[in-house]
């Protein structure tokens, strides 16, 4: 059942339209707000409202919760170093805005098809409203994505405020330039808030990115992608606008799918048109999907991909050290990730090209590039070298030996008896004394390290978010993360406040050793062979992973800046709200020394890079 869990792709064929044309709409530009201009100096408000908007001029108009009544939210843009206060007034009214089924696993998958009942208005065999849904109320906290903020301003998903309520927080803004993004977080209820319309992206700029005359204005544009699906009229069929949350399930496990839709949005319209100049562009792309991913290619008339006219510059938190190519077989992006692209539409006049997403299993075309015939005398090239401030972990300097450690699992559907993924915190067991007496043993997983060939035993001491915090850190140190899947669903991962580098990939041969049914290893896992080799976009700063079936992947990051209390989660939507989030604290180290806790992971005990002496 590969296909129940991913988002991802595979093309069953032409995919329908649902009597919507494509191409027809203008792409959206969402306003920007300016912060460094003297309107706004260092304080801003912005507002949560109920808004009415059409997402296709073919369409009627659709309910949506917004900022400051924009799907998606204004661009927020501010300069690196100044300090900028947010006061998020919650004025939402009503319940969520979307009606939420549940529908019995199928090819087609009923994920993909618009409404939800009969002709009759009656519910189809199996398909069945999600009990609660209706009721939830406009109860919300907005997070900045990719922040150095402290935890008292990343939007902790317990403390959501009501409607007449303020969410006040600081933003220190220091970092270097790149594309954040801003969204609710909600304990429980991320999937419906986000896919509501709460989402917007958020600016920072610096001096090394202004040397670079990089395209800007009009010439630079924000792509917001998303997919979403629509409820029908059960008596015409006819699409009536309102947004339809559609689950997939298993009948016999209650195992769901992540929430995906056969519409894809850029910047809130279905299946838009860009006019562009023959001259270069920079677009700043997010994958805001709920669990879509997006494997993206520049294609032209002909169908021919023309991806030798892209090149990216960025990648989720800042520039790279020199313009990348895009990777064969396209560009991915899962939820949450970003990319600084540069296209060049100069030797395209007159030509109209679609960005895609490659073998996606609904209408794979995002939006139409309409290229004006006339020429541009456009002098712009990409720079060879783009951030000079940028350096790699690992080549041109080494993560210190002296670092913390943290290892997380993540478990497919049906472990141990549990219908949804979930995250593992591990503690590795050096005791005999504390071995199981025999394996499986739920909770007790067993690795061959690669670097080493010694086995490994950990054992589980938290998977859901309220289960006692065990991962604390000292301010400034480093954390190596050892993210291992353990089968099913490609996740990607998450890990708030710091900035993080990908150092290794390694792909297990055979997952066989690990029991789902008992939740455990039966023999250690044999050890990981090399994975699928690094791209140069992959070398940046990042806060998203993927984490894709039976690897093991290791990133770096110093957490430095802020302390406070912060989370880390698998960032498809369904699966954070289902249980796949936990929490981690940074102290300061003087702070630290008096805290008593129970040490369950390795971060709170100094680790040495695998192979090192």
């Amino acid at each position: 059942m590969s296909g129940l869990g991913s988002g991802a792709t595979g093309a069953t064929g032409p995919a329908p339209n649902f009597g919507l044309t494509k191409f027809l709409d203008p792409l959206r530009i969402p306003p920007t707000i300016r912060v460094s201009s003297r309107r706004h100096r260092d304080e801003l408000t912005i507002t949560t409202t109920t808004a009415r908007r059409r997402l296709h001029s073919q369409l009627p108009e659709t309910t949506l919760w917004t900022y400051e009544g924009r799907f998606p939210g204004p661009t927020i843009e501010v300069r690196a170093g100044r300090r900028l206060r947010v006061a998020w007034a919650n004025e939402l009214r009503g319940t969520v805005p979307l009606v939420a089924v549940r529908a019995p696993y199928a090819q087609p998958t009923p994920a993909n098809l618009p409404g939800y009942r009969n002709p009759d208005g009656g519910l189809p065999a199996g398909v069945e409203l999600i009990d609660g849904v209706a009721e939830l109320p406009p109860w919300t906290v907005v997070h900045l994505h990719g922040a150095l903020t402290n935890g008292g301003n990343d939007g902790w998903a317990h403390n959501g405020l009501s409607p007449g309520e303020t969410q006040l927080a600081e933003y220190p803004n220091r970092q270097a330039a790149t594309a954040l993004w801003y969204h609710d977080h909600a304990m429980a209820v991320t999937r419906f808030t986000v896919h509501s319309g709460l989402a917007g992206l958020y600016l920072i700029r610096d001096d090394e990115e202004d040397r670079l005359r990089l395209p800007g204005g009009d010439h630079e544009i924000p792509l917001i992608i998303t997919d979403r699906n629509l409820d029908t009229d059960p008596a015409t069929g006819a699409l009536t606008g309102r947004l339809l949350y559609k689950f997939q399930y298993l009948p016999a496990s209650g195992t769901t799918a992540p929430v995906t839709g056969p519409f894809t949005l850029v910047n809130g319209v279905i299946w838009p048109h860009l006019d562009v100049g023959a001259r270069w562009y920079r677009f700043r792309v997010l994958n805001a999907a709920n669990g879509r991913f997006f494997r993206l290619d520049l294609v032209d008339e002909a169908g021919v991909v023309r991806n030798d006219a892209v090149r990216i510059a960025g990648t989720d938190v800042g520039l790279l050290p020199a313009p990348a190519a895009v990777p064969a077989g396209g560009l991915t992006l899962t939820p949450a990730e970003r990319a600084d692209l540069l296209i060049d539409f100069g030797g395209f006049r007159g030509q109209r090209l679609r960005l895609v997403n490659t073998g996606a299993s609904v209408e794979p075309d995002i939006m139409e590039f309409r290229v004006e015939s006339r020429g541009r005398g456009d002098r712009f090239e990409p720079p060879a070298r783009l951030s000079t401030s940028y350096v790699r972990l690992g080549h041109e300097v080494a993560v210190p030996e002296d670092h913390d450690e943290v290892f997380v699992a993540t478990t497919p559907p049906g472990a141990a008896g549990r219908p949804h993924p979930e995250m593992w915190e591990l503690a590795e067991i050096t005791e005999p004394g504390e071995l199981p007496a025999r394996f499986p043993a739920e909770g007790i997983i067993q690795l061959t390290d690669p670097a080493s060939g010694r086995v490994r035993t950990f054992r589980t001491v938290a998977r859901l978010f309220d289960d006692t915090t065990s991962i604390f850190v000292e301010r400034g140190r480093w954390v190596v993360w050892n993210l291992i899947q353990l089968g099913g669903a490609p996740h990607p991962m998450h890990i708030h406040l710091a900035r993080f580098q990908l150092l290794t990939r390694w792909k297990f041969g055979d997952l066989r050793a690990f029991d789902v049914a008992a939740g455990g290893t039966t023999r250690p896992l044999p050890a990981p062979g090399a994975g699928p080799p690094i791209e140069k976009h992959e070398e940046g700063w990042k806060d998203t992973f993927a984490l894709w079936a039976g690897e093991w992947i290791r990133v770096a990051g110093r957490f430095e800046g802020a302390t406070g209390e912060f989370m880390y989660h698998c960032h498809i939507l369904d699966h954070e709200d289902e249980g796949m989030m936990r929490p981690f604290v940074v102290h300061p180290p003087e702070i630290a020394r008096f805290h008593r806790h129970s040490r369950g992971s390795g971060a709170a005990v100094p680790g040495m890079l695998p192979g090192s002496s």
